[in-house]
């Protein structure tokens, strides 16, 4: 079984990590390829293409420029240690035991503008490149162009270390990365977990609430070892629940119900 999750925006490289272990991207070329195109953009037309404002079209400016095709602790942190939005503080990998990471790095993969596809301790030099960006390049006209079949091929060879039974892409990424997979391609099926609280007298998807679940389930995935469709109806954090009426095969959807 893999996980997949997008990436986040905020980025946190001022917490030492507790762990040294790491490992290098598997499309260090590839990035590499994308920052060139990067490095040709003033920061005003980054700031145009990526609509952010003059001093993040700065700070990205210089981290395009600070960019290297040598990755160390130095100018690099693990990513799921350096992620730092909602759906990274509900799977809080810093709280995470080594052996905890360990299995990570085998069942959970973050989906990324520039680095393509990242394990949970390869290292990650700070950039901003959501993979919506419509920036062209020699591929095409966008990431998704760019990328191609690369990531779901990429996905394909890590499925294939799984028995056929445990042969599952689970996706709690968001639309616009899961975007970047092409699921007619996959050797395996895929099951997309729904989180949805009560509100305003029905269920429905409040998507800060949605982001922390999905980190929240990659991490009980992980320290569960869960490697099994049905092992993740099991999970229960912060009082979401299976319904088991509202799901069906491919999508599994759990709510919970707090007060309006």
């Amino acid at each position: 079984m893999i996980i997949v999750l997008s990436p986040a925006k905020s980025l946190d490289y001022d917490t030492p990590p507790h762990i040294k272990k790491h490992t290098i991207p598997d499309f260090v070329d590839d990035a590499a390829e994308l920052i060139g195109g990067l490095r040709r953009l003033s920061p005003q037309q980054i700031g145009t293409l990526m609509s952010i404002s003059d001093p993040l079209a700065q700070l990205n400016f210089q981290r395009y420029h600070d960019w290297s095709t040598r990755f160390d602790t130095d100018n690099a942190k693990q990513a799921v240690l350096a992620f730092n939005g909602d759906v990274y503080e509900g799977f809080s990998a810093k709280t995470l035991s080594a052996a905890d990471l360990d299995y990570a790095q085998n069942h959970v993969r973050v989906l990324s503008g520039l680095y393509g596809l990242l394990r949970p301790l390869d290292l990650l030099q700070p950039y901003r490149l959501e993979m919506g960006t419509r920036f062209a390049n020699a591929r095409g006209k966008d990431l998704y162009a760019f990328w191609g079949e690369r990531i779901t091929q990429a996905l394909n060879t890590q499925l294939k270390k799984n028995t056929k039974a445990t042969r599952v892409l689970v996706n709690c990424a968001s639309e616009e990365y899961f975007k970047s997979v092409k699921p007619k391609l996959l050797d395996a099926p895929v099951i997309t977990p729904v989180f949805q609280d009560w509100k305003g007298g029905r269920y429905k998807i409040i998507s800060f609430h949605a982001k922390r679940a999905r980190g929240l389930m990659a991490r009980f995935a992980v320290e569960n070892r869960v490697n099994e469709p049905e092992q993740l109806k099991a999970f229960d954090a912060e009082g979401y629940g299976f319904d088991a009426d509202a799901s069906n095969d491919s999508t599994y959807i759990f709510r919970r119900r707090i007060a309006d």
